[in-house]
Parts: structure tokens; C-alpha cells; sequence
């Protein structure tokens, strides 16, 4: 595969991570197995360009203020722990039935979304205990409404145990499963679209600095084709770091949606045709 084609996929990829919160793999790892690279590799270089896309993308959302870095942090640990046990699995294992199960899973997260893609988000008055002990809340200054957005986080004791299965999955399949982790911010802990977006891109890069640890130590992962696609993938983040901020709420939410489709169709059909 030339460099300039390379360069290329790898910035629609960061564009695409940046703005769903899901890391670049989703784009990434059919174009190269599409070209004929092995499919292991193939993960094993995509979640190197996971650690870019979130480096590209994550700074700008912290310095806007819209990460909630205790959030992060909290989940973190148990998506580091998931990570590095996916990416071993990977190594021993096939990924037929993964790959079409993992497609069913998004598909009926994006049914559950998509009945309520129209009800807006709705602030958490009373948190857990363990959440409020932790300070899992925030406010940020949304630009779409000209106003600060206040905000908290509940049931960080489910969070947490989901993250784990999140981390999983993104070191089985190369990819920053930033599907799974937006849908539990959103829809387990409560967070707004925006905040659930931007820490997702801020836990997708040190969960994949964990699985490449993995598969660094394997030897799977190609420098020379690591180089552009961390080019490729920071200039795409960084393209859409800075149209998410302008977007609202709703808008970030429709296009997550329009993005797990694909993904969930995408990874069914890699299962049925042998990846």
C-alpha cells in the first residue's frame, strides 16, 4: 500500500474517531486487510493509530473543559484491565464468531439509541452513593446554547464492571470500542452527549496503549506503516475536534448513531466472509 493512500484512509479514520468518540479502527482495519494484510496485523497497527486519534482529539477537549477527567480516570482501570486481556486472547485465538457477535451487540445498542434519538438529555438530580463519593460530575460551556451545562454521573458501580468488558473488546479487535463506551456514559451513567464523546476519546487511548503493549511484545507491529497513520490519524482528529464543538448535543448523538450502523453491519459481514 503506497504512503499516500495510507495517509489518506488514516485521516478519514481520525476524523471519524475524533468526532463519534470511537477511535479510527472502524475505517482502518477493513481498508488493510481489504489490501491484503493479515488480519492480526491489521488490529495490532490499528490500535496503535487508537493512541493518535485519541492524543489528536483528547488535549483539545480537556483544555475546552468538556473531558471529565475523574470520569476517565475512574474507568480507565478496568478498561486497561480488559485490554490487555483481549489483546492476549487475540493472539491464541480466532475471531469469526467475535466479530459477528460483537456486530449483533452494537446493532442492539444502536436499536436502543435509535428509539430515542429524539428525547433529549435529561440531568441526573440524585446520584449512588459510590458516584457522589467519587465526584463524578461537571459543567462545561456549550457554544450551541451559549450557556454552561451542569451535569452528574451515576451508577459508577456498573460502570466500572461494563468498562471492563469495553476494554475487552477493543484489544480483541484493534479498535478503540468507543461505541461501547459512549453508550454506557450515555445510557448507564447519565453523562450529556458532548461530555460522553470527549472522555471516551480520552479512555480509548490509554486503553489502547495497554493492548499494544501486547501486541508489541508479539512483534506484530510494523513501524513503517505505524508512521502514517499516526501522521494521518492526529491531522483527522484534529479536523474533527473542531467541528464536534460547534455541533449540539442532538447533532453529536445522530451521527454516533449513523456510525455504529456501519460498524455493526460492518463487523457482521467481516464475520460471515472470514474477515
Amino acid at each position: 500500500m503506497s504512503f499516500h493512500l495510507l495517509f489518506l484512509i488514516s485521516i478519514v479514520a481520525g476524523f471519524v474517531g475524533a468526532m463519534s468518540g470511537m477511535g479510527g479502527g472502524i475505517i482502518l482495519i477493513p481498508a488493510l486487510t481489504f489490501f491484503g494484510m493479515d488480519i492480526k496485523h491489521a488490529i495490532a497497527v490499528s490500535i496503535v493509530s487508537v493512541i493518535a486519534t485519541s492524543s489528536g482529539s483528547a488535549s483539545a477537549y480537556v483544555r475546552d473543559r468538556i473531558t471529565n477527567l475523574k470520569v476517565g480516570m475512574f474507568l480507565e482501570m478496568f478498561t486497561i484491565v480488559g485490554a490487555l486481556a483481549g489483546a492476549s486472547i487475540t493472539l491464541i485465538s480466532g475471531r469469526k464468531f467475535l466479530f459477528i457477535l460483537f456486530g449483533m451487540v452494537l446493532l442492539s445498542s444502536w436499536a436502543a439509541l435509535f428509539r430515542q434519538r429524539h428525547d433529549s438529555w435529561r440531568q441526573i438530580i440524585h446520584q449512588d452513593s459510590l458516584s457522589h463519593w467519587l465526584e463524578l460530575k461537571g459543567k462545561y460551556y456549550d457554544p450551541s446554547v451559549g450557556k454552561m451545562i451542569e451535569y452528574r454521573g451515576s451508577r459508577a458501580y456498573l460502570g466500572g464492571p461494563l468498562m471492563f468488558g469495553a476494554g475487552m473488546v477493543a484489544g480483541l479487535l484493534g479498535i478503540g470500542a468507543g461505541a461501547l463506551k459512549v453508550l454506557i456514559h450515555d445510557l448507564v451513567m447519565g453523562l450529556p452527549p458532548k461530555v460522553s464523546t470527549t472522555t471516551s476519546n480520552l479512555i480509548i487511548g490509554v486503553t489502547a496503549l495497554a493492548g499494544t503493549s501486547v501486541y508489541l511484545a508479539a512483534g506484530m507491529i510494523d513501524p513503517g506503516l505505524a508512521a502514517p497513520i499516526i501522521l494521518g490519524v492526529v491531522l483527522g482528529a484534529a479536523l474533527g475536534t473542531r467541528l464536534l464543538v460547534r455541533l449540539t448535543n442532538q447533532t453529536v448523538r445522530l451521527f454516533f448513531l449513523l456510525v455504529l450502523f456501519i460498524l455493526g453491519i460492518e463487523m457482521i459481514l467481516r464475520g460471515i466472509w472470514g474477515a
